[in-house]
């Protein structure tokens, strides 16, 4: 499984994810994008095959369509303050 994280999720969450290939926008070239095209980028990049996008943004699901997506889309929620702490996901389900 690929999975992508966006601009705001902890890379130390990769070393949580054993047996998984993680990337980011950043290494892509895609930090810049705003939410919506990042997920259109991401599910027509053939090369990448991304499976799910790790994201911090709480809003995501209020500010995307996320029906009938191809990739599936969790949100990591952390606390600000960088401290280590078990974390909630919401994932929202490919069609």
């Amino acid at each position: 499984m690929l999975i992508l994280f966006d601009q705001g999720t902890p890379r130390g969450l990769a070393r949580a994810l054993p047996g998984h290939r993680v990337t980011t926008a950043a290494a892509r070239g895609w930090n810049r994008l705003t939410n919506g095209v990042l997920l259109k980028v991401a599910e027509e990049a053939e090369e990448a095959e991304v499976d799910l996008l790790l994201t911090t943004d709480r809003r995501i699901r209020y500010q995307q369509n996320l029906a009938n997506r191809k990739i599936a889309i969790a949100v990591v929620l952390a606390p600000q303050n960088g401290l280590a702490c078990a974390c909630t996901w919401t994932v929202s389900r490919r069609q």
